[in-house]
């Protein structure tokens, strides 16, 4: 399958674009999901499920769904201990709510990939698979066994469906900047890292930025995210021209960002379609969202910056060899992404990406894409370099005028 965040054929993407303008308008394009099978191990229905019918004495465990506020409240009050027994005891769902200490996080997370790797296991073993099928419960296992490593920190996993995940490179609960990565299509638990193009892949970007921010600011505690925990568009279709997968996506995102700990500030780094979600999301960032840095962005659904009613510096680039900049920048019944963030009359800090290569380089280490990344991470504004020769993205930021 041709991957919309790789290579695509430009006519085909116009053709899918001008058919799904056709499906909206006529109300059909619900045939065009495409559905995951869920994957093996405990269902995360079954596992909350569990847990709402469990107890802590006769006290009842909270929703889930509950603000992070309030989750982060009940684990204070429960002490180490205890929660310790719930992340061990019901470890998809610790491991994936948001609110909970980090540390029992990557626990909780730790057992549910033991869990699944072990059910990957078995269904190699004992199923009868196809060769594809094989191929892929093989690569899951490894995965799974990657991801358990111990110097490895899950902040998210669930391994249903292509699967979601989340990995966090730093100290999380001491960081004074999080960097988070906001990955584009055909993102999932097989695509997460990658050995060969390693930094097209979420590990390999934040590998990447995190190295950078140590380097362009020593002394700052910084911590980066990889964030694969929502549901990508698969290859070139009505999903990756549409906004519904974003919107769910954005709902995530906003989850995570308001349960981070302390009081940390915060930049995004959304590319491709995670530059949509990144839109999506933007009036309803938390404050601490300082900014948002989109690159090889398809559109983030709406006509200007301005549009995107948040209070974080809206920022874009894109490398002049990235063939996203063919896509038509439209919106049409649901289909398409709206204004093209890097023209000028759109509203954002525009950024040079010297170096990048096309749509997935951007976080090459040696780019001038990745040292803007690393300075807006740590706040180094005044060490950006700008799309143009007059410097003007670093208007208005105090410490970095007039440079």
């Amino acid at each position: 399958m041709t991957s919309f965040d790789s290579s695509p054929t430009l006519s085909l993407w116009r053709l899918l674009l001008a058919l799904a303008v056709v499906f909206v308008l006529l109300a059909t394009t619900g045939w065009t999901t495409i559905s995951h099978q869920r994957g093996p191990g405990e269902s995360r229905e079954a596992a909350l499920a569990s847990w709402v019918h469990s107890r802590i004495g006769h006290r009842a465990l909270p929703d889930p769904s509950a603000p992070s506020r309030t989750i982060s409240a009940f684990f204070a009050s429960v002490g180490p201990s205890q929660g310790a027994f719930l992340a061990d005891a019901h470890p998809l769902v610790v491991g994936n709510l948001d609110g909970a200490p980090v540390a029992l996080r990557y626990r909780a997370n730790r057992i549910s990939l033991g869990r699944a790797l072990d059910a990957e296991r078995h269904r190699i073993e004992t199923a009868k698979l196809t060769a594809d099928g094989r191929r892929e419960a093989v690569r899951r296992a490894h995965r799974f066994t990657s991801l358990m490593r111990s110097d490895r920190q899950i902040l998210a996993f669930d391994p249903s469906g292509g699967g979601r995940t989340a990995e966090v490179l730093g100290d999380l609960d001491r960081a004074d900047r999080v960097s988070v990565i906001v990955p584009g299509v055909d993102t999932n638990l097989l695509t997460f890292q990658k050995t060969s193009r390693r930094y097209s892949a979420p590990v390999g970007m934040a590998q990447s930025l995190y190295a950078a921010e140590r380097r362009a600011a020593p002394r700052s505690r910084t911590a980066v995210i990889a964030w694969a925990d929502y549901t990508a568009p698969v290859g070139v279709g009505i999903d990756a021209a549409m906004g519904r997968l974003a919107s769910a996506g954005a709902v995530r995102l906003l989850g995570m960002t308001n349960a981070l700990p302390g009081d940390s500030r915060v930049s995004l780094f959304c590319h491709s379609y995670g530059s949509v979600l990144c839109g999506v999301a933007a009036d309803e960032l938390p404050s601490r969202v300082t900014d948002v840095v989109v690159a090889g962005s398809p559109g983030m659904r709406v006509g200007s910056a301005a549009e995107l009613s948040t209070r974080a510096r809206v920022w874009a680039m894109r490398d002049a060899d990235d063939w996203i900049a063919d896509v038509p920048h439209l919106a049409v019944g649901g289909v398409g992404h709206g204004a093209d963030p890097v023209e000028p009359e759109f509203g954002a800090r525009l950024l040079s990406s010297e170096g990048a290569k096309g749509h997935t380089g951007y976080f090459e280490p040696g780019t001038g894409s990745l040292d803007n990344f690393a300075a807006i991470g740590v706040g180094s504004y005044e060490s950006l370099t700008c799309a143009s020769a007059d410097s003007a993205c670093r208007r208005g930021i105090s410490g970095a005028e007039g440079l």
